[in-house]
């Protein structure tokens, strides 16, 4: 198992830095630009221009290792991967009908929100519908830490997944907010999923090689989104790596462990709401200087210091490798009883 989760890594990395070689200069050329938002930060203007629709680098060396690396398990019978795999290309795809629907207007402005939380909720409820009817999940709902399953109705338990997916996805293209940001905080949340593999066993061989092979495109992706980017993600990646990420927790049968393990995914979203929320209570008065939480640090957040995007890129990695940690303690001991 290590030979293989190690090569879907290495061989996910190989494949993006060589895609991204080709494909950002390819995105210039046809001047794929991404609009910067005018109410964000003023000093982000300079960014604009910079190519959009990145994540097809880290798309493409997932998906190729999952063909290749993952063959095996499909031989044996095992497709979760390729599910999981489907399921977040469906999410790219939305992704990408809403950058496109961007370059196309030359604003940053595409899809209506409607029109992507209909799409998004369809998808999520096909996926688990799915994954319930293959056998891949229960309605007893394990609760990590306490490592105890509780049953709940299963109307009740399609309508919480399909909430906990849309959720997650639209968290994490929330965070895509400054240079490598969304990418940097979901390494550690691949380096779990690949980890929970190894512990469990070879029967979760195949999420273990998505996941590694996620952690790997992420990774050379990185080569060409961290600060100062020479692309962006764009939705198409965002909404994939979102999607990616919910379905890898379903898969496993652990919906819930998003909680600890998607921390910053949440204190992003969270800080985005309470904005909104007080704004339109108070008449104009804010909670942040700006949200989502990380365009609040940027700006000087309640200390005064503004910090810079290397910075931001460091803290939520960080915070986020931690409570990948605390994740992977909260589970150790789920078929150990």
């Amino acid at each position: 198992m290590t030979l293989k989760l190690t090569l879907a890594l290495v061989m996910a990395f190989i494949t993006a830095v060589i895609v991204g070689k080709f494909y950002v200069p390819w995105l210039r050329k046809m001047k794929a630009g991404q609009e910067i938002k005018e109410n964000g930060p003023t000093w982000h203007m300079s960014k604009s221009g910079t190519p959009t629709m990145g994540g097809v680098i880290f798309i493409s060396a997932c998906t190729l290792v999952c063909l290749t690396v993952g063959f095996e398990s499909m031989r044996s019978g095992d497709f979760t991967h390729i599910f999981v795999l489907l399921f977040a290309l469906v999410f790219g795809a939305i992704g990408f009908l809403d950058d496109w629907e961007k370059l196309r207007k030359k604003q940053n402005l595409g899809l209506s929100a409607k029109a992507k939380f209909l799409l998004q909720l369809v998808a999520a409820l096909v996926f688990v519908l799915l994954l319930r009817k293959m056998g891949y999940i229960s309605t007893r709902l394990y609760i990590p830490f306490w490592n105890v399953e509780v049953y709940i109705p299963e109307v009740i338990y399609f309508i919480l997944a399909a909430f906990i997916i849309v959720g997650t996805v639209n968290a994490v293209n929330i965070t895509d907010g400054v240079d490598g940001l969304a990418s940097g905080t979901s390494l550690p949340v691949c380096l779990f999923f690949a980890a929970v593999s190894f512990l469990w066993g070879d029967k979760y061989m195949a999420l273990g090689i998505f996941a590694s092979a996620l952690l790997g495109g992420l990774m050379g992706f990185l080569v060409y989104n961290f600060n100062p980017a020479k692309v962006f993600m764009g939705d198409t990646g965002s909404l994939f790596l979102g999607g990616a990420i919910a379905a890898l927790a379903f898969a496993y049968d652990m919906p819930l462990i998003l909680i600890t393990l998607g921390i910053v995914y949440i204190i992003e979203t969270l800080s985005d709401i309470i904005q909104v929320t007080y704004f339109k209570l108070t008449h104009g008065k804010r909670v942040f200087k700006m949200a989502p939480f990380h365009h609040h640090l940027e700006m000087g957040g309640w200390t005064g210091k503004k910090w810079k995007e290397k910075e931001l890129f460091a803290l939520f990695t960080s915070v986020s490798l931690v409570f990948a940690i605390i994740s992977f303690i909260g589970i150790y001991n789920r078929f150990q009883l």
